[in-house]
């Protein structure tokens, strides 16, 4: 479930919007203020993605000599994406490789490729992601698969070369290039498959599976989804492996979604998922090592999931090789408190306990597993993990036996992500919170554990996503803030400096500069426990619209990156303490004089539109309006992984479920609420609406529906995106 703060449910950000009556309720600053202000941005624009004033490249590497940075860029600022290359000596950008068949577009996708880009929140088209090909050429190449086959183009070729051809009933899926650039890894039918580069011999690696019933190298539902593992296999860093997961969903009851808004009837109009709720049992998970000339499977000492397991192995996390060839693997228990790292012998498939993580909140996940270099440095063989021990996320330093050697980092904030290694001089860079939960930067600290001593790289305010070159030289940073758009730089890695501005939006975009928008400003909350909560509000313009209060919309939204005490408040309290801290941000805009009771809505999509419907049936003299899109009602109806994380197991804890379900509350009501959800959305099903009507009838309470037939978690046609922003839009205007 991806809620509008991104899946982070702990409400420490709050969007305070105070608009006029005109207002477009989302929360991007260049949403219009009057009907007027249309002119400028239409509808159709303002429901684009990306936003008008966003735009800006993704997927940023390097070459891999450093000498070109390559990006996905639409030239004109649509969905549909090429690859673009910066050449760092002459300081030109050139187009790299243009789809000659258009490229990807959302009717030429197999129904597998379609539901994983639900996982991946995949929007983009045309070209959705490459890679770059290391060594199988003195030539720079990259690979780019799209939905025709997998292409490969060298930069110095005047045309793409197809290398695989996908065929509509086994499509390719996942590929992957080894280490060394001389092979491609892909799952077809369900089975994985390598590809020779260099004699264009293709093998299958497994066999035996059983449609999606059993499958080879692909990630499981839940894996996609909750746990942020997208892919089922591995390559081994030398490329004479590939370790991967047979998923067995025999034991789990499909779930039927039908397709109400086809004219077509029967199979056609019908899918089942392997879906497990909350409570039940999930997925078997093995994970295997085959050689890439083919040959027997090895399988490790491993099984998660299925019925006779008793928790302790429930979920296969993560997957990550060291060198020489050691495999490892993250295994988490059912009730979340308890990780294990695992390391096999690839050989026999044996196992050892490398360390154990276990926390009474719960482990986040993270991909902050680092190996060092065996016989590089002192290091040797060791690794870097993440830990929450502390109560924040910090970086420690293990030796090859497992053994904990000291902090990377400390302190009362926290790490996010590494962003690379250098271990010929010890340093090691990663974002983090130092600077406040606001931000994000990058940092250095020493790879020799003392954990006080950590430079700051990036200066400016806001957030910062890096990408560095393979020598560890300089970085591309990614900075965005509340003041201005995105922009790209290429920074020197040892002080942060900037070297060449690479992408910049103009400030002065004349349909934006007409808007007079000002950012957000920010403001400190007090909940009734004393934790500071962060808001930002958005003030109308006084001249326009008149003095407060106004009629005011808040968002749902959030941040988790405030430590595991802040994060675990919501432990067995979804829908109460998070419902709480939302009348604490209406309190203080009433005390402040800038709204009245009655007058506030409320807005969010997915926990957010659970929880937009749960504080109006809390609170129902507070709030007068809610928009609640794809809500989960019931926890009871969602998976496994997230519910329990939160709420336990169902039969722990009868009386916590029950009194988290929108339809307990739904009898104290007042306020007018809006239901938008699609019909065949395969991750929280259309039941929970189902349900909550349901709910309403039974205590005569009004609703208003908005359906889409055909739209899953979140509408994706341009149409259909239009008319839910024109529903929406009109219904604010009249409820509040």
């Amino acid at each position: 479930m991806q809620s509008v703060d991104d899946k982070q449910e702990q409400k420490n950000l709050k969007r305070l919007r105070l608009p006029s009556p005109h207002d477009m309720p989302v929360t991007d600053i260049t949403a219009p203020q009057t009907l007027d202000d249309c002119i400028l941005f239409p509808l159709d624009e303002i429901v684009q993605s990306p936003l008008p004033g966003y735009i800006a490249p993704t997927s940023i590497s390097f070459s891999p000599d450093d000498s070109l940075i390559t990006y996905l860029l639409s030239p004109d600022h649509s969905l549909s994406r090429k690859v673009f290359a910066f050449d760092l000596k002459t300081c030109k950008q050139e187009l790299l490789f243009s789809p000659p068949d258009g490229g990807l577009d959302e009717s030429n996708i197999s129904p597998e490729e379609k539901l994983r880009r639900e996982r991946l929140r995949e929007r983009g088209l045309g070209v959705t992601r490459y890679e770059w090909v290391k060594t199988i050429s003195k030539n720079k190449t990259i690979m780019v698969p799209l939905p025709v086959g997998i292409y490969f183009q060298d930069l110095f070729g005047s045309k793409p070369e197809l290398k695989l051809i996908n065929s509509s009933s086994s499509p390719v899926i996942d590929p992957h290039l080894s280490p060394d650039g001389s092979m491609l890894a892909f799952v077809r039918d369900y089975e994985l498959h390598v590809l020779n580069l260099l004699t264009n011999e293709q093998k299958q690696l497994t066999h035996g599976t059983k449609g999606n019933v059993l499958t080879h190298g692909l990630a499981e539902y839940i894996a996609q989804e909750e746990m942020d593992r997208k892919t089922g296999y591995w390559w081994s860093l030398d490329g004479k492996f590939i370790a991967f997961t047979e998923v067995d969903s025999s034991e789990i009851p499909l779930f039927r979604i039908m397709h109400q808004g086809k004219s077509s009837v029967g199979s056609d109009a019908q899918e089942d998922h392997a879906y497990p709720f909350a409570g039940a049992s999930n997925v078997k998970v093995r994970l295997g090592v085959v050689s890439t000339d083919g040959g027997p499977i090895i399988w490790m000492d491993l099984l998660c999931g299925g019925t006779d397991q008793l928790y302790e192995e429930e979920y296969l996390a993560r997957v990550n090789w060291m060198h020489e060839n050691i495999l490892t693997a993250q295994v988490l228990n059912r009730s979340h408190s308890k990780l294990k790292v695992l390391k096999f012998d690839i050989k026999t498939g044996e196992r050892k306990i490398v360390l154990v993580e276990e926390l009474d909140t719960w482990v986040n996940l993270h991909d902050c597993f680092t190996p060092l270099d065996k016989g590089v440095t002192i290091y040797s063989g060791g690794f870097i993990w993440a830990s929450e021990r502390t109560g924040f996320r910090h970086l420690y330093l293990y030796d090859i036996n497992g053994v904990c050697l000291g902090p990377i980092t400390q302190g009362d904030w926290m790490v996010e992500q590494i962003a690379g290694v250098n271990e010929a001089e010890g340093l090691v860079y990663f974002t983090g919170t130092l600077d406040g939960p606001l931000e994000s930067h990058l940092y250095c600290a020493k790879l020799y554990p003392d954990g006080n001593h950590t430079l700051k790289i990036t200066q400016a305010k806001g957030k910062h996503v890096v990408v560095l070159d393979h020598n560890m030289k300089n970085f591309v940073d990614f900075h965005d803030s509340l003041d201005s758009p995105p922009r790209i730089l290429l920074c020197s890695l040892r002080n942060g400096s900037v070297l060449m501005p690479l992408y910049e939006q103009p400030l002065t975009v004349p349909r934006l500069k007409k808007l007079h928008l000002e950012p957000p400003e920010l403001v400190q909350i007090q909940a009734n426990d004393g934790t500071v909560l962060y808001g930002a509000l958005y003030m109308p313009d006084e001249t326009r619209f008149g003095p407060p209060p106004y009629k005011t919309m808040l968002d749902n939204r959030g941040t988790a990156r405030r430590g595991l005490r802040f994060e675990g408040a919501l432990k067995h309290n979804c829908g109460r303490i998070d419902a709480e801290d939302q009348l604490t941000g209406a309190e203080w805009l009433i005390k402040k004089g800038l709204a009245k009771f009655g007058h506030i809505g409320l807005y969010g999509w997915s926990y957010g539109g659970y929880l937009s419907a749960m504080t109006l049936a809390r609170f129902p003299d507070v709030f007068q309006c809610a928009v609640s899109g794809a809500p989960v009602t019931s926890w009871d109806g969602y998976d496994t992984f997230y519910t329990e994380k939160y709420m336990g197991l169902p039969s722990e804890d009868p009386v916590g479920y029950e009194s988290s379900s929108v339809m307990h509350h739904v009898h104290k009501m007042k306020g007018k609420l809006l239901l938008v959800h699609g019909m065949i959305d395969e991750n929280v099903h259309f039941r929970h609406t189902a349900r909550l009507i349901n709910a309403l009838v039974a205590a005569r309470k009004p609703y208003e529906i908005l359906i889409f037939p055909d739209e899953r978690h979140m509408p994706r046609r341009h149409r259909d995106r239009i008319y839910m922003e024109e529903k929406i839009w009109e219904y604010i205007e009249r409820s509040l």
